[in-house]
Order: structure tokens, then sequence, then C-alpha cells
């Protein structure tokens, strides 16, 4: 297959175009700067140029601009949603017909498979195949890793040190606190008391238990404390999306649960164990964890998987069921894992054995301190971990069916 693959620098780029390469495919790429997501002339003349000597456009994340001028020349797109949110799956672009649009959360599939079909207008869903090509339109595949480039380095690891894992950290969380200007609830400081006292229950509430979203639960977080919430939360509508506020409303207190529980669950980890932190820069400082900075994603993010003797997961709200990509990095690398409860999660991986999972903060805590104090059982479940990843979520094991135009 010849494949033009859009390239807008994201992390996991060059593992994706390696294993296309390695699976026999012609792998070129495209950069063009964007202007938002509306087709430009300027964006259009760049894939008109090339777009015919290909067989499909691929890119991470979906970009309805991309979709746009593959549906004008006749072009399949696959595009591969890493990220969550990702509102430009609210584009009523995605039922583009060239569209092959792959989410690894699968309660995000089936809500965006439903949105498509009840936008369908039934009686011509009847008398042609539109239901068919909404269907068609999104795709599950969990998150994949560079199996080859990960083997080869856990080898090199090892062989430094005489085939034995010679530790750095006790405890390691790698990733963002967002504790930033991206924490958009921190800055709504306009609430009336009540409403923002009851917001602020059900966030404290959310945080005690893992695996559920209370925020799509009526009985706990109804429609009408979304319409309150936007009484006084404004968003600029510019009318060229058809982006579900609603939605934007519950993520955003889904994030403020993910600053919350990731601050107190390395504050409790700093008061008992040797704990660090791999973050981006402006992190709040977290007392009794050492902030170690940036470690970038391909040479020193798993060298610090590996020499971890506990990696911690602590999922992004936003991501309702699917396996987060640090988890499958982790694992990868040779790392052991310790993960709150997520419903993929428990469907892939056998709790014990595989990885272990918490069901609350204080369960991640008493695991920690266990699994420090059993080394034995602890390399075994990493090797049982990195063994599953390698075989089961490797590119060379995904891509195939990602690419299969199906």
């Amino acid at each position: 297959m010849r494949i033009l693959y859009y390239d807008w620098d994201e992390f996991n780029g060059k593992d994706c175009r390696d294993a296309m390469v390695r699976l026999g495919h012609q792998v070129d790429t495209i950069k063009v700067k964007m202007e938002g997501y509306d087709l430009t002339p300027e964006f259009e003349k760049a894939f008109a140029e090339k777009i015919n000597l290909y067989d499909c456009v691929y890119s991470f994340d979906y970009f309805p601009n991309i979709s746009e001028v593959c549906q004008k020349y006749g072009m399949p797109y696959i595009s591969w949603v890493f990220d969550c949110p990702h509102y430009t799956l609210d584009s009523h672009t995605t039922s583009n017909d060239v569209n092959h649009i792959y989410l690894f959360d699968k309660r995000l599939y089936n809500m965006m498979c439903s949105k498509n079909i009840a936008e369908t207008d039934i009686d011509a869903t009847i008398s042609s195949n539109t239901q068919g090509n909404s269907r068609q339109s999104f795709k599950y595949s969990p998150l994949a890793v560079n199996a080859e480039r990960l083997s080869s380095l856990c080898h090199d690891l090892d062989a430094e040190t005489g085939g034995k894992i010679v530790y750095q950290h006790d405890v390691c969380f790698l990733g963002s606190l967002y504790d930033n200007e991206y924490n958009f609830y921190d800055q709504v400081n306009y609430l009336p008391p009540y409403l923002k006292g009851y917001v602020d229950a059900v966030i404290a509430a959310q945080e005690r238990v893992f695996g559920a979203d209370f925020f799509t639960e009526d009985a706990i977080f109804s429609d009408d404390h979304v319409r309150q919430l936007r009484e006084y939360i404004k968003f600029e509508e510019t009318g060229k999306y058809e982006i579900n506020y609603d939605n934007v409303i519950r993520d955003i207190l889904r994030k403020k649960v993910t600053v919350n529980e990731r601050h107190h669950i390395l504050e409790q980890m700093g008061k008992r164990f040797e704990t660090v932190l791999y973050t981006t820069p402006g992190a709040r400082d977290i007392p009794g964890v050492c902030n170690m900075g940036v470690a970038d994603y391909t040479t020193k993010m798993p060298k610090v998987f590996h020499r971890s003797k506990i990696n911690l997961n602590i999922t992004l709200r936003s991501i309702l069921s699917g396996v987060p990509l640090r988890v499958v990095d982790i694992l990868a690398a040779g790392g052991f894992l310790l993960t709150n409860y997520q419903e993929e999660i428990a469907e892939y991986f056998v709790d014990g054995q595989d990885l272990v999972i918490a069901y609350t903060p204080e369960d991640m805590i008493e695991k920690a301190a266990y699994y420090l104090e059993h080394e034995d059982e602890r390399e075994t479940i990493a090797l049982n971990g990195q063994k599953k990843v390698l075989e089961n979520f490797a590119y060379t094991k995904l891509l195939p069916r990602v690419l299969s135009l199906e």
C-alpha cells in the first residue's frame, strides 16, 4: 500500500511509520501548516499535488480539512485517534464516506456510532446504505507500541547491568498534572455558592470511585446541572463546528477530578515512599515528591519505566473506558504497572498477573506498599505484562486491520 502520512510532529509518528515500512508499505510524509481546521485553497493544493499517487491518507487524530480534501478526491482517509477528548470528532465531516476513524475508547466509539446513526435520515437509511456508511466511519482499536524498538532498548538496558535491573526510583508517575491554564474549572470563580457546592461535592465523590463516570449518571449529574453551569460558563460559538458544549462542560469537570486525584494520590505516595514525578514545566510542587522534569517519549521515557519499581497510571477521566497509551508504554518497556481500575484495562489484562489494578485511591497506596516489599512477584508481573503487550499491542499486530480499509 502507498500511504501519504500527515506528519504534525506527534510524538509517536516515527514509531508508526517504522512499523508501516516493516509491514511492506510505501510511506511518504506531508507537512502542511494549518490555520484552524477549515479547508483552505493552500491546504487543498498541497494535497492535490500528491494525493493521486497514493492508496490512502493517514493521520494520528482526526482533521476535518484532511477528510474534506480526501472526500473531494475520492481518497480513503484513515485516522487513529489517541487524544481524548478530541473535539474535531464533533465535525459534520466525520460522516464523509472516505473516513475510517479508529477510536481507542469503546464507550466513546459506541457514543459516536449512535450519534451518527441518530443524525441519519431514517427513510434514507432504509432505501440506501446511509446507515452502513455512518457505521463504517467509526471503528475501534486499542493503541499500539513499537515492539521492536522497545524490545531492543530493554535488552540493551539489562545488558548494561549484567541482566539485573538497577532501579532508579521506587514509585514513579509520568504525565501531566493539568494544574495550569488548561485546568479551566479553577478559572471559574463566579458560580453561585449552591451550584459550586454541589459540583465540588460530585468532584470529590468521583475521586473516590475508579472506573465509573458520575458526569453521565443522570441521578448524580443531570442535564439540568449542565444547563445551570452553561449559564455561567460561556463559549465562543463560531458556527463552524458542531461541538457539543454540554460534553465540554463535563470534560472540564473530569479534568478537575484528574487534577485533584493525581495531586492527592502522589502526595500520599510521597509521604510513605520515595516518589518521583516526570511532567511538563510549571507544575505545582507536591510535598514529598521529586519533580524530575520532562522525559522525552522515545529515549528517556522507556528507561524511566524500565527502571522504576512501581509505575503509576492515573487515567485522565475523559477517557471513559479505554486503555491509555501510558499503560501499554509502561508494560512494553518492561515496567511494573499499578493502575486505577478501567473497564478495558480489566478486559485486556489479568489483575495480579500482567499488572496490578487498584479500585480506590487507598487501595493504590496499600498495593504500592505491598509490591515494594515483594520484588520477585513484582518482576514476574512486569515480565508477563511486557510479553502480553509486545505480542498483542504492537503496531505490526494492529496496523494491518487499521490499514485494511474495511
